[in-house]
């Protein structure tokens, strides 16, 4: 048989992984290996070669493209379509055996999914009827954790909330939720994983279903599952299943929404005959690139461990700029990308990477001022985000009274009681009278037309909106921005979502604040306090109604390291590599977060295939409050003849002279006798990490986070450390 066509254009690592007789294979993918194509032909191998029917075959990936996409390319290779085999998403096919065995799940045929919002719903209503105050008991966090305990495989009944008041509280409206879902047959996203894996575990008809069936299990991104997609595999592979697992524990960052990195080393373990096929070779970076990569991520103890290398050239170095402050940085990033636009080449294989959603600000407003066309992908533009436009609603109906759609934003965000039957009460009298509705909410009060929480939540909402047109008077724009954001209540409210979505609203809105503060200082001319906020106002306005680029438009991408996984440019430019943001100030919690940290960056050095910029600021306008954080740790753990460091307004090129993270690394511990990660005990702190270690001799010192007093740094010579 001729099966030139699968093996052909296939590296000895990728046919060895598509033509591997191993019952159980782990296929570490490093960046630009040539996953997915490894993935096509392994299945095409299996039916062409190997004579299995596409029926008895399983793939599951993590999102609907990538599916389609697989899909798609295996029926091209095999010229034929693959209608019974079962290839998507986690969610997709743990509905599909749903609906085939959903008397066996105590479903019936006709259940309904629910999505986000629906289930958020249901959850407020339930925490309303068990006398849950909204304020107290976010909704959005029960949400949440509901959510959390369903990936972790938990039912309210499993859930450990013994002595713990808040678990015991939520886990409570998990019970009613439970009940609810199961008694109008519901399914929300969670539900489908779990309710999956239970019918598989629990019923022999349903389990004998898929050890019969399924000769073959593939599943891409295996770095990114979760503890109930591993154990819902676990389940439905029989002892003669053949499990291929495709990863790259290198590129696992999504650890805060419940991926398990570990299940890359649990399968190795659970199948001790697995074979480990390493992809090295890499097709889409240079070597310096690849270098640095390598280089870096070798720092990581929890690795099994790999390689990339490239038959392509070695490449330029990698540009250092080190800025002043994220005004400059952000003059740069434009400065290069007109540069790049200018020597031939497309704004769209130029993407611009920051670790925080509140970053793209500053480089947002340089690339206006440039008439630079931009795109964020996956996102909003920072004056389009919702918390930033809930901010901003208040500023203009402090100064713009006839501003409805300002009041009628600014007075539901947070909710204070005020409800539609309010608000049309509010209309309603603002059309009678053709007045304003903040004019005709105060005729309402003045009357006493409305009464009881919403007459009081209206009436302090007026009273704020005064006391903030009397402060700007006396104090400047960027004191009445942190006022509006605090004494609103705006900054308690949006902090309350939760995981990342609550941590990224706060960091913006605090970026707000910089970025008044920016605006204070730019204005040169001699300006009453009201008239610079105004100015403020009318120039946001503008730059708001500057159309984002479409996707046919040639524009530069801006994103989030985290939303980079999987794409590639020709140029990239990594911004804010500082101590504090990058690693994120939030990761000195643990080594395994610091590690977390270390992936994202190399995930963001491999994106760039010919051109890699990094740059940090000596001082950055964080939370409204300037910061003065040294360079990445992870700039130091670049080897320095990869480098080449651009000092602010010098255009010649240096050498970065400083030592490796390595030698330095090796140099302190020989010194000192306490290493990167070392647990230490402190007479007054208790317990610690050592997150980072700086300086010599007596002047030594050493970052440790320590468990009851957070993070500090100690000098040595006094600290009188005792390692554990």
């Amino acid at each position: 048989m001729d099966v030139s066509h699968i093996l052909d254009n296939l590296n000895d690592q990728q046919r060895s992984a598509v033509t591997s007789e191993k019952k159980h294979l782990m296929v570490l993918a490093g960046a630009g290996s040539g996953k997915t194509r490894v993935l096509v032909h392994k299945m095409a191998w299996e039916v062409e070669a190997l004579k299995r029917n596409p029926a008895s075959i399983m793939a599951v990936t993590f999102t609907n493209k990538a599916a389609a996409e697989m899909r798609s390319r295996i029926e091209e290779l095999l010229q034929a379509p693959m209608f019974d085999a079962w290839v998507g998403t986690f969610h997709g096919l743990a509905h599909k055996l749903l609906k085939r065995f959903h008397a066996e799940a105590n479903l019936s045929s006709g259940f309904t999914i629910l999505d986000s919002d629906d289930q958020l719903r249901i959850i407020k209503r339930i925490a309303k009827e068990s006398g849950l105050d909204e304020a107290t008991w976010p909704s959005r966090q029960t949400q949440w954790q509901i959510n959390s305990w369903k990936d972790d495989g938990l039912r309210h009944n499993d859930v450990d909330d013994k002595g713990d008041y808040t678990k015991e509280t939520i886990n409570k409206i998990y019970k009613e939720y439970q009940d609810l879902c199961a008694r109008d047959n519901l399914v929300d996203f969670g539900e489908l994983l779990l309710r999956a894996y239970e019918v598989v575990k629990n019923n022999e008809r349903v389990r004998e279903f898929f050890h019969t069936r399924f000769h073959s299990i593939l599943v891409d991104e295996f770095q990114d599952t979760n503890t109930i997609q591993y154990q819902w595999l676990l389940e439905i592979a029989s002892e003669n299943t053949s499990i291929t697992a495709v990863g790259d524990d290198d590129q696992s960052i999504y650890g805060w929404r419940g991926a398990k990195v570990e299940n890359v080393d649990s399968f190795t373990k659970t199948f001790e005959d697995t074979e480990i096929i390493r992809l090295e070779q890499n097709y889409r970076s240079t070597n310096i690139i690849l270098g640095a990569a390598n280089a870096l991520i070798e720092n990581n103890t929890e690795r099994l461990g790999k390689n990339l290398w490239t038959e392509q050239l070695e490449g330029e170095p990698i540009v250092l700029y080190q800025a002043y402050n994220e005004q400059d940085e952000a003059r740069f990033v434009a400065d290069i990308l007109k540069d790049w636009m200018s020597s031939g080449e497309l704004y769209s294989d130029a993407a611009v990477l920051y670790r925080s959603n509140a970053q793209s600000r500053a480089i947002e407003e340089a690339l206006l001022r440039a008439s630079i066309p931009y795109r964020i992908y996956g996102g909003l533009r920072f004056y389009e985000r919702m918390e930033i436009k809930n901010a901003i609603a208040y500023l203009k109906i402090i100064f713009n009274h006839s501003d409805n759609p300002a009041f009628e934003r600014s007075i539901s965000n947070p909710t204070r009681g005020v409800g539609e039957k309010t608000l049309a009460k509010i209309r309603g009298t603002a059309k009678q009278f053709n007045i304003s509705y903040i004019k005709a909410s105060a005729k309402l009060i003045d009357e006493g037309s409305i009464s009881g929480r919403g007459g009081s939540g209206l009436r302090s909402y007026l009273e704020f909106v005064s006391r903030c047109k009397e402060f700007i008077e006396e104090n400047l724009l960027s004191d009445l921005m942190e006022e509006i954001i605090k004494s609103s209540g705006l900054m308690a409210y949006h902090a309350k979502e939760p995981g990342e979505k609550g941590k990224t609203r706060v960091e913006n809105l605090e970026e707000l604040v910089t970025a008044t503060k920016n605006f204070e200082q730019s204005i040169t001319e001699d300006k009453t306090n009201i008239e610079i906020a105004e100015q403020y106002l009318d120039i946001i306005s503008l730059d708001s109604g500057d159309r984002q680029a479409s996707e046919s438009d040639d524009a530069a991408q801006l994103m989030t390291l985290h939303s980079a996984k999987g794409l590639e440019f020709k140029l990239v430019l990594m911004t804010g590599l500082e101590e504090s943001l990058f690693p994120h100030g939030r990761s000195m919690e643990s080594t395994s977060q610091l590690e977390e940290e270390r992936r994202l960056c190399y995930v963001g050095i491999t994106r760039a295939m010919q051109k890699l910029y990094i740059s940090y600021a000596e001082s950055r306008r964080l939370h409204g409050s300037d910061t003065f954080n040294p360079p990445s740790r992870f700039i130091r753990e670049i080897p320095k003849e990869l480098i080449n460091e651009i000092r602010p307004r010098a255009q010649t090129t240096i050498p970065y002279n400083k030592k490796s993270f390595k030698e330095t690394k090796l140099e302190f511990e020989e010194e000192i006798g306490i290493a990167l990660g070392q647990k230490v005990l402190h007479k007054t702190f208790g317990e610690g990490i050592v997150l980072n270690y700086e300086g010599s001799g007596d002047a030594a010192r050493v970052q440790i986070n320590f468990h009851r007093a957070g993070t500090k740094w100690l000098v040595m010579a006094y600290a009188k450390l005792e390692k554990i």
